[in-house]
């Protein structure tokens, strides 16, 4: 399910951990939500594990794309400015599966 959800945030806008677990009906799991993005390059099926963040637009997954750039290079490419690995404007970009997901 953590997968699914991933791979509905349209491009060129992000998620957290939190979102995804709340909605998903386990607010409180929003590290479990991370092992599983930290597991997601080991899907047949591609997972855009780069759109989700922590709950402040921080980039703290960075470290499981390979390199350390990596994550931020995919995000800046759908046209989100990343600045000290925090996204810039982090609400604008924000993509709440509650709200979206009606």
């Amino acid at each position: 399910m953590v997968y699914n959800l991933a791979r509905q945030i349209p491009k060129g806008r992000v998620t957290s951990y939190g979102a995804i677990a709340k909605y998903l009906g386990t607010a409180q799991s929003a590290r479990v939500v991370g092992w599983a993005m930290n597991d997601s390059h080991h899907q047949s099926e591609y997972v855009p594990a780069h759109r989700v963040v922590n709950r402040s637009g921080v980039l703290t997954g960075k470290h499981h794309f390979g390199n350390s750039n990596s994550m931020k290079q995919l995000l800046e490419n759908e046209g989100i400015k990343i600045e000290n690995d925090k996204i810039v404007n982090f609400e604008k970009y924000f993509w709440d599966p509650l709200k979206e997901l009606k």
